[in-house]
């Protein structure tokens, strides 16, 4: 079996389950080499990838989940600063408390409707046409108003946004040379015109709040807040936005469980949103570093070395899923870790599921005889799975007002 998880080719259509299964069976924790690059381990099963993400004291997230290190001096730098993702205990908890409670349950059902007449608006812009871009006219909409709300944004600036973090997350060879470094500066000017505004008219809203926010008696400075910024607005729509896209297209390709969903869906939807979420696990991989010697699955794993824990072949594993390969919209229960494990679980998880259960029950109600019109494009990552266009037509309807 020839592996290979770092060329996007290799998620031109989705997870490599292929090279998935391979290395669940054969090396769970496989030595993957890297071009210009020590190299890294790729953790593929359930159990130890879940027990990764619990065990920041042996697995660090500094200096970053991604699994090259950005070059010293370079625009994806940033000094004595980082993002909350790239924070270890107890740093990482004291920025996660400064936002956590606008994210909890509570708040996310408090959106609930603000978030259902979205999603009508969202279906109300395409329904007579009888065809869109799933993924720009739909899936993508939803998380970008959301977080501009949040964030005290103008809607329409959220669309221009998320259009940033596409370049943001696309393999490097698949954009011009210096486009993911141009693409963070230009987050980090909005962000910068941002704070000017904010501190000029506080509001409230989430980006006044981090500008007066206070951690170990310090307040947060410029680029404490820009990075704030990007990590919102980028991981804000990438559940949603890939979950919705990819979540239909798997539907389309299971006519029965759609036709199930259809026939029950106000009782089905929670559990077929988690089938989808395990399904689709729109966040590939994260990278952490050992602090200190240790073994996986047999493996001795130095102090030093990079260890990526990949989240769709944890969400198939055959130990902890039964039949992991048949989409099972009533599958229970369903602990997928498409959200992640431990102290970095998934900050926006509640809200994801509010967005993706307000679009998908739009879409499932009111959006009949859907089919794709070309193959759907995949996002050029190694990181977010997900299609990045996906044309299709379906019944012309009326809007709902």
């Amino acid at each position: 079996m020839h592996i290979d998880l770092l060329s996007p080719t290799s998620f031109s259509n989705g997870h490599p389950h292929d090279q998935y299964r391979w290395l669940r069976q054969h090396a769970p924790a496989y030595w993957h080499e890297e071009r210009g690059g020590p190299g890294f381990w790729a953790v593929t099963r359930f159990d130890d990838v879940r027990a990764m993400g619990r065990d920041p004291e042996t697995f660090s997230s500094e200096p970053t989940i991604m699994i090259p290190d950005p070059p010293p001096g370079s625009s994806l730098a940033f000094g004595d600063h980082k993002m909350m993702l790239m924070m270890d205990p107890p740093q990482h908890t004291a920025f996660r408390r400064l936002i956590s409670r606008e994210f909890t349950q509570a708040p996310a059902a408090a959106l609930r409707a603000r978030v259902e007449v979205l999603a009508r608006q969202i279906v109300d812009a395409v329904i007579e046409r009888g065809e869109c871009d799933f993924v720009a006219d739909i899936a993508g909409e939803m998380p970008s108003y959301v977080i501009a709300e949040l964030m005290g944004l103008p809607l329409d600036d959220g669309r221009k946004l998320y259009q940033l973090t596409e370049t943001i997350h696309s393999a490097p060879e698949a954009v011009p040379e210096g486009a993911q470094g141009a693409a963070v500066m230009e987050m980090f000017g909005y962000a910068q015109r941002v704070i000017a505004e904010k501190r000029a008219r506080p509001a409230d809203d989430l980006s006044s709040k981090l500008l007066t926010a206070e951690v170990d008696g310090r307040k947060l400075d410029d680029l404490d807040f820009q990075l704030f910024f990007l990590l919102l607005v980028d991981a804000g729509g990438d559940t949603t936005r890939n979950l919705v896209a990819a979540g239909l297209l798997a539907l389309l390709e299971h006519p029965d469980e759609f036709a199930k969903l259809r026939a029950n869906l106000d009782t089905a939807l929670p559990t077929a949103r988690d089938e989808l979420l395990r399904w689709v696990s729109p966040v590939i991989y994260m990278r952490r570093t050992a602090r200190h010697d240790t073994e996986i699955a047999g493996q001795k794993i130095r102090a030093g070395d990079k260890v990526v824990r990949y989240f769709g072949a944890a969400n198939f594993d055959e130990r902890q899923f039964n039949d992991p390969y048949r989409l099972d919209l009533g599958r229970s229960p369903n602990a997928h870790i498409a959200f992640g494990a431990g102290a970095h679980v998934c900050l926006g998880q509640h809200i994801a599921r509010v967005e993706i259960d307000a679009l998908l029950r739009e879409v499932v109600r009111r959006m009949n005889d859907i089919e794709l019109t070309q193959p759907p494009e995949w996002l050029a990552s190694n990181f977010i799975s997900g299609p990045k266009r996906m044309p299709l037509r379906f019944r012309p309807g009326a809007k709902a007002g």
